[in-house]
C-alpha cells in the first residue's frame, strides 16, 4: 500500500490517544448547520478519530483515513464508523458519495492539490469540506505561558517538518478552493495537570525527533521549570485555539 513519507505518529501512538485533546463541540455545532443532509461523512488523517467520533454522533456513517496502522487500531469505536488504512491522496470511495469531508490538524501533512482532487471527486455537490488545527497552548498563568513559547520557538522550533508552517500561519496560506465560509473561531478549554501536559507535549513529532537526535527529552526540564513556579499539585486552566476554514464543494 502507498503511504506518504512522513507517518509522525505510528511511534507514540498510545500518547497521542492519551493526551491529545478533544475538539469544541461549538465547532463542530457550527460545521453541521451548514451540512444539509447527515448521511455520509469522511473524515481525513484521522489519527485516533477524535474527530471522526464526534461525527458519528450525528451522521448515519462515518469513515476515518489514516496512513498509520497503530492510530487506527487505538482509534476511537462507535457502531456506525469505518477505519480506512490509505493516503489522503487516493481515497477508496466512489464519486459523489460524502455531505461533509473533514480534515482535523492534518491537511498540512497532505499534498494538498491531489487531496483537493480526492475531496471535489468523494463529496457530493453542495457537500462541505471543514479544516482545522490548534493553535500552541495557553494557560491561566503568564509565566508559564512564556516558558511554553520560549520552548516552542526556541527549543525545539527547529525540529518540526516544513509542514508545521502552516499551522503557525493558521492555514491562511493554504489553497482554498472552496465557496467559503467566515467563523468566529474556536477554543478547547480544559483543566489538567502537570502529568497530562507532560503526556501531551510529548506527542508533538518536534519532541519526538528532538528525542532521537539527542538521546534526552528536552519535555523534562520544562516540566522542572513550571513546577518551580506554581507548585507540583497545581491544576492548570488550559486553553487551545482552534482555527478553521470551511466552506461549500461546487461542482
Amino acid at each position: 500500500m502507498p503511504q506518504l513519507p512522513k507517518d509522525l505518529f505510528s511511534e507514540h501512538a498510545e500518547l497521542y490517544a492519551r493526551y491529545r485533546p478533544l475538539y469544541p463541540k461549538q465547532l463542530f455545532d457550527f460545521i453541521l448547520q451548514h451540512v444539509k443532509h447527515k448521511n455520509k461523512a469522511l473524515d481525513c488523517g484521522t489519527g485516533n478519530g477524535q474527530a471522526a467520533g464526534a461525527l458519528a454522533d450525528y451522521f448515519k456513517e462515518v469513515h476515518g483515513t489514516d496512513i498509520s496502522q497503530k492510530q487506527i487500531e487505538r482509534a476511537i469505536a462507535k457502531p456506525n464508523m469505518t477505519y480506512h488504512l490509505t493516503v489522503a491522496e487516493k481515497l477508496p470511495f466512489k464519486a459523489n458519495e460524502f455531505d461533509l469531508v473533514t480534515a482535523a490538524t492534518s491537511l498540512h501533512w497532505f499534498h494538498i492539490d491531489k487531496f483537493y482532487e480526492e475531496v471535489n471527486r468523494v463529496a457530493k455537490n453542495n457537500a462541505v469540506f471543514a479544516t482545522w488545527a490548534y493553535n500552541v497552548l495557553q494557560t491561566h498563568n503568564d509565566k508559564i505561558n512564556e516558558l511554553i513559547q520560549d520552548f516552542y520557538h526556541n527549543i525545539i522550533y527547529s525540529y518540526w517538518n516544513a509542514e508545521r508552517k502552516y499551522v503557525d500561519q493558521e492555514y491562511k496560506t493554504i489553497p482554498f478552493p472552496f465557496s467559503e465560509i467566515k467563523n468566529p473561531g474556536f477554543a478547547t478549554r480544559l483543566q489538567w495537570d502537570f502529568e497530562t501536559l507532560e503526556g501531551y507535549l510529548n506527542t508533538w513529532s518536534a519532541v519526538q525527533k528532538f528525542i532521537k537526535q539527542n538521546a534526552y527529552n528536552p519535555v523534562d526540564d520544562l516540566i522542572k521549570k513550571m513546577k518551580s513556579i506554581v507548585g507540583e499539585k497545581t491544576m492548570m486552566q488550559v486553553s487551545f485555539p482552534v482555527f478553521m476554514r470551511i466552506g461549500i464543494i461546487k461542482k
